[in-house]
């Protein structure tokens, strides 16, 4: 949609956009009308969906992973320089003007350290989401954890799981390039599920009988299931995918029911409060995010598998 700029007020700055991310998951959900928000609403209140008589998502702003320069700054802002490189989590488009004194939903919004490569800087929300879930599963040094879904968010996870002391790292996912890239990342074994009983492979090999979290960020049903089935009894599983249509493979009462399994919801956003608030919240993952990814602790080669020129945007639907 063409559009024209205003003036800039002087507590605003403009940045022009140099990458900007699609999501597998959520941005997927919302452009196919698998979400729940195709035809409900979440009510902030009551925090259930409810019914609307007719669909709110369309024309949608899509997208949260947008990387630009700093192109005007106001003059009541201090702070920015033209050619700073912020990251935004908003729609996709080639401006944005935004005020660095409100807060977005992960966090402040300031200059991006100038060690941080452009292809980094566009999976700093990602990387957020990741964290997230690494902290909701409590890993503890010497843990052995299971991570279903291999895509940026699971090749992150990865990482921030060893950082976070686990010795061991099972990763799951059926495309071979994105196993190679978890083994890349310090995997210790990688399976293809269509290949074996994944989980009973797990267990047969951990004398725990299990992992002892799984970590789920594929957003698939079935793999949520087998995370349940892989870990050891009274083990954690983190839900950290969006789950859309029906959830038919989740057999819960099966390994979930019988062996006590505690599954977690790693949804970090929509005033969901992180689980060691105030010590730390949204804005404080994102900062962490930032710090690893800048400094090079967090690898992101090799994760962006294709780019478009904004004029083919469409195409890479």
């Amino acid at each position: 949609t063409a559009y024209e700029e205003t003036k800039l007020n002087p507590d605003e700055i403009r940045a022009e956009a140099v990458l900007s991310g699609i999501s597998h998951g959520t941005e997927l959900n919302l452009y196919r009308g698998t979400s729940p928000f195709h035809d409900k609403q979440f009510d902030p209140n009551l925090r259930l969906f409810v019914p609307v008589s007719e669909s709110v998502m369309y024309p949608a702003p899509i997208g949260y992973e947008w990387v630009g320069r700093v192109t005007e700054v106001g003059s009541a802002v201090s702070g920015f320089a033209p050619g700073d490189l912020i990251h935004l989590p908003f729609g996709h488009r080639a401006t944005h003007t935004a005020r660095p004194t409100e807060r977005t939903m992960i966090g402040d919004i300031v200059p991006l350290p100038h060690t941080l490569g452009l292809d980094s800087a566009v999976m700093l929300a990602l990387a957020g989401v990741a964290l997230q879930a690494v902290h909701d599963a409590h890993i503890k040094v010497g843990d052995h954890v299971a991570i279903f879904g291999l895509g940026v968010i699971g090749l992150l996870a990865v990482q921030f799981a060893r950082l976070n002391g686990a010795l061991r790292i099972d990763a799951v996912d059926p495309i071979p390039r994105r196993r190679a890239l978890a083994e890349a990342f310090g995997a210790d074994r990688t399976w293809d599920p269509s290949t074996c009983d994944v989980a009973r492979e797990i267990k047969l090999d951990t004398p725990e009988c299990g992992a002892d979290v799984a970590i789920e960020l594929s957003g698939s049903a079935a793999a949520l299931h087998e995370s349940i089935r892989c870990v050891r009894k009274a083990g954690t599983v983190v839900a950290g995918g969006y789950y859309q249509d029906g959830a038919a493979p989740l057999r819960l009462g099966e390994e979930w029911h019988h062996n006590r399994i505690t599954m977690v919801s790693s949804m970090g956003v929509w005033d969901c409060p992180h689980r060691d608030y105030p010590a730390w919240d949204r804005a404080r993952i994102h900062a962490t995010a930032t710090h690893f990814l800048a400094t090079g602790q967090l690898r992101t080669d090799g994760l962006i598998s294709h780019r478009f020129p904004f004029a083919r945007a469409a195409e890479a639907y």
